[in-house]
């Protein structure tokens, strides 16, 4: 059984990586914002889309894979109340995060775009930004969601 706590430190890893990039994208993000210099915000751009690509998107991949075969090895049924709902959540949470990713590449191009022109910050920035920081918080709340019913694993039928 050596196997299934291979998957199980996989699942968990992939679980932290999702929380901690979260966490660190949004953290810089917002601060970076709240500087309002485009110079900082295009960098910090860059910067997180690049860690969404390296770290989100590999732990995005690989966590359904490692619970799909966790939970057959241990003999959960993927309709099991906690797993069911920890699986919607997961798809809502990449239904928010997708558009994220594209916000952000977007939002440096725009800062960017500041720079090159030595102008402010567009319009479509500010627009931008608020509706990031719409799709990112519950799409952060969902996942510490999930990592609390992947840990609590409460009895409910869905």
């Amino acid at each position: 059984m050596v196997w299934i706590e291979i998957l199980r430190w996989l699942h968990v890893i992939g679980a932290a990586v999702l929380l901690g990039t979260g966490a660190g994208i949004a953290f810089f993000m917002v601060m970076a914002h709240r500087t309002k210099d485009a110079k900082l915000i295009a960098h910090t751009a860059g910067i997180v889309v690049i860690a969404d690509y390296i770290f989100t998107a590999s732990a995005v991949i690989a966590q359904p894979i490692t619970g799909y075969l966790l939970a057959r090895a241990l003999g959960w049924p993927l309709t099991e109340g906690w797993l069911l709902a920890s699986l919607i959540l997961y798809a809502a949470t990449g239904m928010l995060w997708l558009p994220v990713v594209f916000m952000q590449k977007r939002m440096g191009d725009l800062a960017q775009r500041a720079v090159e022109s030595n102008a402010p910050l567009p319009p479509e920035y500010f627009r931008l930004f608020r509706r990031w920081f719409a799709f990112g918080v519950p799409a952060f709340l969902a996942v510490l969601t999930i990592l609390w019913l992947m840990t609590n694993r409460p009895v409910f039928g869905i």
